[in-house]
């Protein structure tokens, strides 16, 4: 399997190559040349698999230039009950992303079970495995910078942390994140992981990132790598837990299923693109977003406007709390049925501050072809959610996941299973729950008083330039 960018203007890689190098060279996103598709036998054959065979039958077709005996093995140490243990019902440990139904054809997917209790542990610990695999095999060192909202650096951080020939650079806006989120990242005392807290919003550190990432030079000698979901093998890891919940909740072949999907940084949601693009039987894709609405206003009405940092709102739901949605980039490459020339004048519009607008070409109409369909939740939105759930179900979801209810609802068809992706733990939002339930969540064990632990965080201006220096500072 070969690698393109976006931008067309990168030679084609194989899947180790893109692993470690984050944006492609011409500043585009790695796309596979094709989707190798399932057919529909093939997709019945992976209905009894567990969630590791499950793993390896889908990203054995993503990562064909590892030997399969080695890709078996990484992914059988990754998928592991004793990871992903705090399920709501212990019992179901062992099904790594139990499904729980609320009420016929309402489901949740359970993907915060992992060790810091958000669904990028899905991806990410798979990732600190590969990375320190690919490093071993060519016996170089990595520096990964990334940038988080509040749940990919902590997920990133646990997951790099001790591994050999790997540094962690993260940035996070400073005062935008939960305490919890805040804590499970800057109390981390390992001497491979860095954070550096922006003065600004989550989109000023991502633009941070992909500025020293477009700088070639400085990223080869400096061996710049990423884990924020523009790196492809972080979310074709994604794509397995939509397998997975089809399976856990129809019983034939040819059963459409909707998901509904907290969106930020549009990985998430991606990875559900690309699950119907191999031809899972997605019916649709709920994209839920909060008071940052750049992504629902364009499946509403063809405009894509990211919002600068004076318009970015501060939420309820911090993780989303994004105007510039990185791997939207791969969808619209899809949509403009990967005419990269397309795609560059579209993204050259953004990349100069503005915006582009597909309301009166041929690509807006196909977006139903996609299954896309979107709507936007406020705060008093997730808290009445919050609120409803927990009466109605006995059930405490986090604010995130109370947004993807919310838009949930009205899309919502009979005998069409909708299943929700829970994209956090409620202990990560504590003041939040506290106002919608008024009690505490309750927190797994061992997470008890994290937020009195030390903390060691730089506080930094988002300048590219005093980024690259802190780097260069702490690899020489």
């Amino acid at each position: 399997m070969k690698y393109v960018s976006t931008r067309g203007q990168a030679e084609p890689k194989q899947f180790l190559d893109i692993l470690l190098g984050g944006l492609m060279e011409d500043g585009g996103l790695a796309m596979p040349e094709r989707y190798p598709r399932f057919t529909p036998d093939e997709l019945e054959a992976l209905r009894s698999k567990s969630y590791p065979d499950l793993a390896f039958a889908v990203l054995s077709r993503f990562a064909d230039d590892i030997p399969t005996e080695d890709l078996k093995a990484l992914i059988d140490r990754t998928y592991t009950a004793a990871v992903y243990c705090n399920a709501r019902d212990a019992s179901r440990a062992n099904e790594i992303t139990p499904l729980t139904t609320l009420e016929p054809d309402l489901h949740l997917l359970e993907l915060s079970n992992g060790p810091t209790l958000a669904f990028k542990d899905m991806a990410m610990q798979l990732l600190g495995n590969l990375f320190e695999y690919a490093l071993a095999r060519t016996g170089q060192s990595l520096n990964i910078l990334g940038a988080t909202s509040g749940d990919t650096g902590s997920a990133a951080e646990y997951a790099m942390r001790g591994k050999r020939g790997v540094r962690v650079f993260m940035l996070s806006p400073w005062g935008k994140m939960s305490p919890f989120q805040r804590a499970q990242m800057y109390s981390l005392q390992d001497e491979n992981i860095y954070n550096i807290a922006i003065r600004g919003m989550f989109d000023d550190a991502q633009d941070v990132v992909k500025a020293v990432s477009n700088d070639l030079t400085f990223k080869r000698e400096y061996a710049i790598g990423t884990v924020n979901s523009i790196n492809w093998a972080r979310v074709s890891a994604q794509v397995v837990y939509y397998f997975k919940a089809y399976f856990a909740c129809t019983r034939g072949a040819g059963e459409e299923v909707s998901f509904a999907v907290p969106s930020g940084n549009f990985g998430n949601i991606c990875a559900g693109h690309i699950a119907r693009q191999l031809g899972l039987p997605i019916r649709k894709l709920v994209l839920a977003t909060n008071e940052n609405d750049v992504l629902d206003e364009f499946f509403r009405t063809g405009v894509y406007r990211p919002r600068g940092t004076a318009e970015t709102h501060e939420t309820s739901s911090p993780s989303m709390d994004i105007s510039k949605a990185s791997n939207f980039e791969r969808f619209i490459f899809d949509l403009v049925d990967r005419d990269s020339a397309v795609l560059r004048d579209l993204w050259g519009e953004v990349d100069a501050g503005g915006a582009f607008d597909l309301a009166a070409t041929p690509y807006f109409a196909r977006i139903a072809d996609y299954g896309f369909v979107s709507g936007s939740s406020t705060h008093a939105d997730r808290l009445n959610t919050i609120r409803e759930t927990s009466q109605r179900y006995g059930v405490t979801v986090d604010p995130h996941t109370a947004d993807a209810l919310k838009v949930a609802a009205a899309y919502r068809e009979a005998g069409v299973p909708m299943v929700v992706l829970e994209t956090a733990l409620p202990a990560k939002f504590e003041e939040t729950i506290v106002e919608a339930l008024g009690r505490s969540p309750e927190r797994p064990a061992g997470y008890e008083g994290i937020e009195a632990l030390p903390q060691r965080v730089e506080v930094m201006d988002p300048g590219v330039a005093a980024i690259k220096r802190f780097i260069v500072a702490h690899v020489s």
